[in-house]
């Protein structure tokens, strides 16, 4: 298994070599290519993704074929579609925004994983619970929050993405035009900012 992936494991839990072994022996690492689908809507799929190089993304399209993105999940991210998982037709599609090799996790990954090690469910307890806290945050900002606010939100969160991410997504993910996002840049630069 990939060091980087032992490593994250290892900053979460307190884990032996053995146990790493023992819970990561079946995962796969697949490699995409850039701009490849990986997920469409209306598939299911029980895979959840763990980014080790390159960067993915999830995300809508509407009625009127507008892309809408969710999240972005650059090197050690997380990425997975939830109503795909248990067996639904997923709203999202995902897709490699660059060339990204990634862990592939199969859905009872955490379930076997509590049966070897101590803590395991605790694990996925607290990675449950902060996908919600992202999530909960997210729609407030999209609610509330001024253009400006989450641009630097989006900073804040994705430091190293507004140089390798195209702007119409960045855009996007704030839920605004690219027109409004140049805008915001611009008063930002203005003010100083950097």
């Amino acid at each position: 298994m990939p060091e980087q992936f032992t490593n994250y494991l290892k900053t979460k839990i307190a884990l032996t070599d053995e146990q790493v072994e023992l819970i990561s022996k079946d995962l796969k690492v697949k490699t995409f290519e850039k701009n490849e689908l990986v997920l469409s809507a209306g598939d299911t799929s029980s895979k959840t993704y763990f980014v080790l190089d390159g960067l993915m993304r999830s995300y809508s399209i509407d009625s009127k074929g507008k892309a809408h993105v969710i999240q972005f999940a650059p090197e050690g991210w997380w990425l997975s579609e939830r109503n795909s998982m248990f067996n639904q037709a997923s709203d999202f599609y995902v897709d490699a925004i660059e060339p990204t090799k990634a862990v592939i996790i199969p859905k009872d990954y955490f379930t076997v994983g509590a049966t070897h090690v101590a803590g395991f469910n605790e694990l996925n307890n607290t990675m449950l619970n902060n996908a919600i806290r992202f999530m909960q945050k997210r729609i407030n900002m999209l609610l509330s929050a001024t253009a400006e606010e989450r641009y630097l939100d989006f900073i804040r969160l994705y430091p190293n993405l507004t140089l390798r991410v195209p702007q119409w997504m960045i855009a996007s993910y704030l839920g605004i035009t690219p027109e409004s996002l140049s805008r915001v840049r611009k008063d930002l630069a203005n003010k100083h900012f950097r």
